[in-house]
């Protein structure tokens, strides 16, 4: 009888030490929050709200500006590269164009000279008419 009272005694020590180690593992884990929130609030009583509030206005138009600056780098670049295109699209119209210029001039040049046999067939469509 002694033998099993002593695994009980042995049984709630173990099952003593689980839950004192349980517990000290929960407070440290449920004190973080506190912690913080304690920090949190002597931080926040070094602040008034307007000063909180001008320092927010300050880093948002500070942020703004940034994106406002950002934006017009893009559209000079933007801009840039259009005209770069628009140039490049005049320039291959304009070699297009010149190309299909010399292309009819070498096409009127080879053309032979042009026969006056329209006029002979137009007479004699008179004459047939006039005899008919």
């Amino acid at each position: 009888m002694g033998k099993l009272k002593s695994y009980q005694e042995q049984l709630q020590d173990i099952v003593e030490k689980g839950i004192n180690a349980a517990e000290e593992q929960q407070k440290k884990l449920a004190a973080k929050p506190f912690d913080y929130a304690e920090k949190l609030e002597t931080e926040v009583r070094e602040y008034s709200v307007k000063g909180l509030r001008k320092r927010y206005t300050g880093y948002s138009e500070n942020l703004f500006g940034q994106l406002r600056t950002l934006n017009s780098r893009f559209g000079n670049f933007a801009a840039e590269l259009v005209a770069k295109l628009e140039k490049e699209a005049a320039e291959g119209a304009d070699a297009v164009s010149d190309a299909a210029q010399d292309a009819k001039k070498s096409v009127t040049a080879k053309k032979p000279a042009a026969r006056k046999t329209t006029a002979r067939k137009a007479s004699a469509a008179k004459t047939e008419t006039a005899s008919a």
